[in-house]
């Protein structure tokens, strides 16, 4: 449990001065089976119908179902090669929460699926994505 924590603990300083960091991504609990995200979504996450802009949906999802990708790979690194969302319900001004699972795992491929919901816990977007394995670059 220790080494899950240092590892959230050092995956959270490093994508602070990244697109995470900017939209205010705050990672509140990962390992291997589940990770959980928040945002506390403000004026400059909203379209100009005033609800949490698709683009922010997307990457909240993309982010949380790569994280719980990562964590059940953690030697590799991975890229998303394709994404589903379905919005379902507007989100607005306030504290959102994206959950995200694996579903199936083979040689190069990671499946996983996940979920935004708003503080009244309204299903707000869902979404599956595909990562593929691809080679660590060595630095």
């Amino acid at each position: 449990m220790s080494m899950m924590n240092d590892r959230l603990e050092k995956l959270s300083e490093q994508a602070r001065h990244t697109f995470w960091g900017y939209l205010g991504c705050e990672l509140a609990s990962m390992d291997e089976n589940k990770v959980i995200v928040t945002l506390d979504v403000k004026e400059h996450h909203l379209n100009l119908i005033g609800i949490l802009h698709g683009g922010v949906h997307t990457a909240l999802l993309d982010s949380a179902m790569g994280l719980v990708a990562m964590a059940a790979r953690p030697e590799e690194d991975m890229v998303t090669s394709n994404l589903n969302i379905h919005f379902t319900s507007p989100a607005g001004p306030g504290i959102v929460t994206a959950e995200a699972e694996i579903v199936h795992m083979s040689g190069k491929m990671i499946t996983a699926q996940g979920t935004i919901r708003s503080a009244a816990d309204v299903l707000c977007s869902m979404a599956t994505a595909s990562f593929r394995v691809i080679e660590r670059k060595s630095n």
